[in-house]
């Protein structure tokens, strides 16, 4: 403002005289100061620069405390969003909070202040210096971890979800975002291919479904991995935050005890801007993210119904009628097929899930079969045979449920 009102009266822009520009800069920092307590303020800047025939130019203005607060209007309002935010995200309203302590000399504006007092709808705690109070709290919170503090928690969050990819580029969720810290979480991994000797973990931050749209905090391989049927091994994978807010990720083989681990520093530490960018991304694409993970998680489970099946075919097979292991087979076939599909949807998937099952319920009604005329006494085969039709039908379902990739 003051650069442009000395450019309409002199037609010199002193933004291109760095020495220039830095007296400005301090005259409109006293300026504001004084604004503070006063209703209009005089910025006198004599020979501030020289006109088109080498005369002095001194720079002379009034700024008053209305013209200020039109000035930085929308400064202050941009600051309650994140304040919106962090209420919504914890699930309160303004009237819940019950103290507000101002931070930065900035606060000390009549302007913010009363903006404070009007969406709060309470006045602002004045006891502590707003110069001081960050410099206040990183003291305390040194004693806390020092261990001379012992009445008083400091508690910060993470500003956004931590997770790994899984099977399809799907971005699982272990640690959601504004979660107090330090905090640990654990999660049971497995394999999506037979006999798969590695694993790669890809932590991820931040609020996408799909893990290319998030950001790769560090990635790495455990491998020696004994070579079993897909979903068999059991990988276990812990995210642990420290105090620090440094993110400590290990992965571990429950059946080896084979281990390896990560260490992110400054997992938590993005810049206001680059936490409400990547929050921003999230919401305007959450029906697609959603969409896509959907469709991904609807052709793993296509895909689990067809290993679980043909596992099943193999073992009860030649107890099947020709005919029946004949149309299990297409159906089985029909749904791998699609589940490599592109241009496939969520329902076409489904339908097909569905027809699998159908088809299927002729190996529940023959392993029921064979379970009972293995269990039961002669003379009621039969009998036990018939009267658990019904309940077989149904189990094949419940079993393929099972099969994730976690």
């Amino acid at each position: 403002w003051i650069i442009a009102e000395f450019k309409k009266e002199n037609g010199k822009d002193l933004s291109k005289d760095p020495q220039a520009l830095q007296r400005v800069k301090d005259a409109a920092e006293k300026a504001k100061i004084e604004l503070s307590s006063a209703q209009s303020t005089d910025i006198n800047q004599p020979f501030i620069t020289q006109g088109d025939e080498s005369q002095p130019l001194h720079l002379t203005l009034t700024l008053t405390r209305s013209k200020l607060e039109e000035l930085v209007d929308d400064l202050i309002q941009k600051s309650f969003e994140p304040v919106k935010k962090a209420l919504s995200d914890a699930k309160m309203k303004p009237s819940d909070i019950d103290d507000i302590v101002l931070v930065g000399g900035m606060t000390r504006m009549p302007k913010v202040v009363a903006e404070v007092k009007k969406f709060f709808g309470k006045e602002p705690k004045k006891g502590v210096n707003p110069d001081e109070v960050v410099a206040l709290g990183a003291a305390i919170q040194a004693g806390v971890i020092g261990g001379d503090v012992s009445d008083v928690v400091l508690l910060d969050v993470t500003p956004l979800t931590l997770g790994l990819e899984t099977l399809g580029g799907v971005r699982t969720a272990l640690i959601e975002r504004n979660t107090t810290v330090p905090t640990s979480k654990s999660q049971i991994f497995s394999t999506a291919a037979d006999n798969q000797t590695q694993v790669e973990i890809n932590v991820l931050q931040g609020e996408r479904e799909m893990a290319a749209d998030n950001k790769t905090l560090g990635r790495f391989v455990l491998d020696g991995i004994p070579p079993a049927m897909r979903g068999t091994p059991q990988i276990e994978v812990t995210f642990d935050i420290d105090s620090n807010g440094i993110l400590h990720v290990t992965a571990k083989d429950k059946n080896t005890g084979k281990e390896q681990k990560i260490s992110i520093q400054n997992s938590t530490n993005l810049s206001d801007e680059e936490v409400e960018k990547m929050k921003a991304d999230a919401e305007q694409h959450a029906e697609e993210d959603k969409a896509k993970r959907e469709l991904i998680e609807t052709k793993n489970q296509a895909r689990g119904v067809a290993f679980e099946i043909e596992k099943q075919i193999k073992e009860y097979g030649d107890k099947l009628e020709a005919k029946d292991k004949e149309e299990i087979e297409t159906d089985v076939q029909k749904l791998k097929e699609l589940a490599e599909k592109d241009d496939v949807t969520k329902e076409e998937l489904e339908k097909a899930i569905e027809a699998t099952f159908k088809s299927a319920q002729k190996i529940g009604e023959v392993m029921q079969k064979a379970q009972s005329e293995t269990a039961a006494p002669d003379g009621e085969k039969s009998e036990k045979s018939d009267g658990e039709k019904a309940k077989s039908s149904e189990k094949p379902e419940a079993e393929e449920g099972e099969v994730v990739n976690e």
